[in-house]
């Protein structure tokens, strides 16, 4: 850093008008004076009630997923989808809720856009709602949640507590916990593996949309559940070999899985632990599918090394999962899986910045960042050594 005085002034420089700027910014938005009159002149009253809008759903955010919540653990999205739009007294025979209280989820619903008001007393799927049920992935997730709001009562102490608490995330997340995770039985591994087996599909199609595997002959990914993932690689790409590594107990599920589709002469799944166990070599592709935001840093650190040790000087990994800092999606990263991660009890988002970071600091030399069609679901990064 001594090498370069005048542009480490510059950059403190920079950074003490900015913190100027935004001091200045937030005198001006926390004058009561100043919010009447924007939202009275023409010209900043659409910003002004953008940003009264804003307000209320974080104010009042539990609620809105407190009613996405409700339809989904009835069923009546899936309901409306299969009947088409119903009367109120319909849908309240169908879910056994009062008709008046029905009514009332309705035209919450509605006001949400999961569902809608067709006209001559029928409710129907609002376009939200119809979206939902093309990725069953996301009524599996708003189902789990109730694990995250039960964890969240009290939000100051699961905070104050660090990541050292007890909590039901922690303990539906197995791997998670103090004990050996290579020493976890079926049942304990069966709950958490279905749900990540529903939502991954729409990421693993995420990734084959945007990457090919062209060029290379074997594919190992490391916890990979029951081989969602590589089940679409399968589809996809019918030259290539196919490994799949995970805890023993989620590994014999994988070969079970394998054995259905009839891909025994082209994938096999070994059991084992990756932080404690020797990888496998001989895959010159090796893949990560939203794994690496589960655990800190020391882990993920020793996790990159221990492939780039068994990765041939023409291979690479591939990362793909959620990252932290993604424009437009900014909340997602640190507000949603940030608190989520801390309440599982270990992992944090991380910016594309951080990880092409430790990619180096592990020994890769390249790194790039692969455009996907949605970001918010997932970012793909290519390292090679």
């Amino acid at each position: 850093m001594a090498r370069w005085p005048g542009r480490v002034n510059a950059l403190s420089r920079g950074a003490v008008w900015r913190g100027h700027i935004l001091a200045l910014r937030n005198r001006v938005l926390s004058s009561p004076r100043f919010q009447r009159w924007a939202a009275a002149f023409p010209l900043t009253r659409p910003v002004a009630r953008h940003r009264a809008r804003r307000m209320f759903d974080i104010v009042a955010g539990f609620v809105y997923s407190q009613v996405l919540y409700t339809c989904v653990h009835l069923r009546i999205l899936e309901l409306l989808h299969e009947s088409g739009p119903l009367t109120i007294g319909e849908l309240a025979a169908r879910v056994d809720l009062p008709e008046e209280s029905c009514l009332l989820l309705a035209k919450a619903a509605s006001s949400l856009d999961l569902m809608e008001y067709y006209g001559r007393g029928r409710w129907g799927l609002g376009a939200q709602g119809a979206a939902m049920i093309a990725n069953p992935g996301v009524a599996a997730m708003v189902e789990h949640h109730a694990m995250l709001y039960a964890d969240l009562q009290d939000p100051v102490s699961l905070l104050r507590a660090g990541k050292t608490g007890q909590t039901r995330l922690g303990r539906f997340w197995a791997y998670a916990g103090q004990e050996p995770p290579s020493g976890l039985d079926g049942e304990r591994v069966s709950e958490y593996t279905r749900l990540m087996s529903v939502s991954q599909q729409l990421v693993a199609e995420e990734i084959l949309d945007v990457f090919t595997f062209r060029g290379y002959a074997r594919l190992m990914d490391l916890g990979g559940g029951n081989a969602t993932f590589l089940s679409a690689v399968a589809g996809r790409v019918p030259g290539l070999e196919l490994v799949l590594f995970d805890l023993p107990a989620v590994a014999e599920k994988a070969r079970a899985r394998f054995a259905e589709l009839g891909l025994e002469h082209r994938a096999t799944a070994v059991g084992g632990d990756f932080f404690a166990d020797p990888l496998p070599r001989g895959a010159d592709l090796i893949s990560l599918v939203r794994v690496v935001h589960d655990h800190n840093d020391d882990h993920v650190l020793g996790l990159f090394r221990s492939i780039r040790q068994v990765l041939p000087a023409h291979g690479a990994l591939l990362l793909a999962e959620p990252m932290s800092g993604t424009s437009g999606a900014e909340p997602i990263g640190d507000a949603y899986f940030g608190i989520y991660l801390h309440a599982m009890g270990r992992g944090r988002p991380r910016t594309p910045a951080e990880l092409e970071e430790m990619l180096l600091k592990s020994g890769f030399t390249r790194v790039r960042l692969i455009p996907t069609r949605t970001p918010l679901l997932t970012r793909v990064m290519l390292a090679q050594p």
